[in-house]
């Protein structure tokens, strides 16, 4: 048995629910880090998919965090030495839009944890299976891929996947995630990971070339991509109804992100990484009604 399968063997976790209520604050501030604050939604209307990230924060006490900014302990969090963790990807189905001002109930349980052989070693990927209902009734079903390898400080990580080629033409989307801007989406996301705000912790621990731009940020990136074409009329009765998602590479803070898409139909192609270079993330969405 290898040094990580023996490491997480007997783990199981058991599912566990909690509930938030979608408030106007987190999302009014995503709108205003993306400069479009008149994109906030108000009480009673749709949520952007994605945006329930800011709702479902997890809020470990201060005493609670390990060296790296993460919790050293977590539900889901796999009993590993010298834990590093990298989101991988993730997908997700909807049935109906969370609404703005809802009570929404959330239940998680592991839905895989499997060692894998990467070009550095082995590696852990842990897939977290989401479920989120208001009233009884099923929205959203959300799967999150996440990776984690046993690195003593000071070892270069693997990127996590090989390359994709980007999408090109088609409609895009513009950001410089500089320092302030990562700074900001920690908080909002209650992140304390220190690869994302600490420079000498990024370079000099976790060997990263720099501050690393958050993998749900890129994701984010993507879904603006087909949100905006149909906020300006190209699918007025249509909704996101699915999304999927791959993170191949980091992107390091500094450089300008292009998200771009090009639709075939109701289906989106997605791709966006550092402006001139390969593409660090791609996903495909689809269009659809959605039950009210």
């Amino acid at each position: 048995m290898s040094p990580l399968a023996a490491a997480v063997a007997g783990w199981s976790p058991v599912p566990v629910t909690d509930t938030a209520v979608v408030a106007p604050g987190p999302a009014a501030a995503f709108a205003a880090l993306l400069d479009r604050p008149a994109d906030a939604p108000a009480e009673g209307d749709p949520l952007p998919l994605g945006w329930h990230w800011f709702t479902f924060v997890e809020r470990p006490a201060t005493a609670d965090l390990g060296e790296d900014g993460h919790p050293r302990d977590g539900h889901f969090l796999p009993p590993l030495p010298h834990r590093r963790r990298m989101i991988a990807g993730g997908r997700f189905e909807v049935a109906a839009p969370l609404v703005m001002g809802s009570t929404v109930e959330r239940t998680s349980s592991l839905a895989r944890c499997e060692v894998k052989a990467g070009r550095s070693g082995e590696m852990l990927l842990v897939t977290v299976r989401s479920e989120f209902r208001s009233a009884g009734l099923l929205l959203l079903t959300e799967e999150q891929d996440v990776v984690y390898r046993s690195q003593p400080g000071g070892s270069s990580p693997a990127p996590a996947g090989a390359g994709v080629p980007g999408v090109d033409g088609g409609a895009s989307v513009d950001l410089v995630p500089d320092e302030a801007l990562l700074f900001r989406f920690s908080a909002l996301t209650y992140n304390a990971h220190r690869i994302h705000y600490d420079a000498r912790y990024a370079t000099g621990v976790e060997g990263h070339p720099g501050l690393v731009v958050h993998g749900p940020l890129l994701a984010l990136l993507l879904l603006e991509v087909p949100r905006r074409a149909m906020s300006e009329g190209s699918a007025p009765d249509r909704s996101l109804t699915s999304f999927a998602h791959r993170l191949a590479r980091p992107v390091y803070a500094g450089a300008a992100v292009r998200a771009t898409g090009r639709a075939d139909g109701e289906r989106w192609s997605l791709s966006a990484g550092a402006v001139g270079g390969p593409a660090s993330i791609t996903g495909t969405a689809t269009l659809g009604p959605l039950a009210s």
